[in-house]
């Protein structure tokens, strides 16, 4: 095992809203999720503009800082496959949650931590929360789609400890 890696975050990539139209009506969107070294990659769902992919993709995290960049493509068979818009997943919010857990036990389940509203500085389209959800912290964020006349991805991330690993103890925000 790398000596770096903090843990792993699961991020499930749920579904898109209102996504562009690159194939004369329609088109056949996929996302890559690019963090450093790493590039993860959806299945592309055919013929809609509203996908529904609930996969799961786990990325080794060694640097939250890292921006983690999901790029939303539109499938061609003859030319390249054409941008769809992109967005950044800001996972600091999440962190400052996790650093709590050991005093979150005695939630309630589904109870809000921190609210995160859109701003500039981030691509949320909605608030987003971490929630504290049997057991564990997740976030659910809807981003809207940059470089691109219209689009959204909803995601969610969820925190995997990994046993030997370094985690957040000494990891600033």
């Amino acid at each position: 095992m790398d000596k770096n890696i903090l843990g792993l975050l699961r991020l499930r990539i749920k579904r898109g809203i209102n996504l562009a139209v690159r194939d004369y009506v329609t088109s056949d969107p996929y996302i890559v999720v690019t963090m450093g070294r790493h590039r993860l990659k959806t299945r592309v769902i055919k013929k809609n503009l509203n996908p529904e992919w609930n996969e799961e993709l786990t990325l080794s995290m060694t640097d939250i800082n890292e921006p983690i960049l999901l790029n939303v493509y539109d499938k061609d068979h003859i030319t390249h496959d054409d941008p769809m818009g992109d967005a950044v997943v800001d996972i600091k919010p999440y962190v400052e949650c996790l650093k709590l857990a050991a005093e979150l036990e005695k939630l309630p389940d589904g109870c809000a931590l921190k609210k995160v509203q859109p701003s500039r500085n981030n691509c949320l389209a909605t608030e987003s929360c971490c929630t504290w959800h049997e057991g564990k912290i997740i976030q659910d964020m809807r981003l809207k789609l940059r470089n691109v006349e219209c689009g959204e991805v909803v995601v969610q991330i969820e925190w995997i400890n990994v046993p030997g690993s370094k985690g957040l103890a000494d990891v600033q925000v």
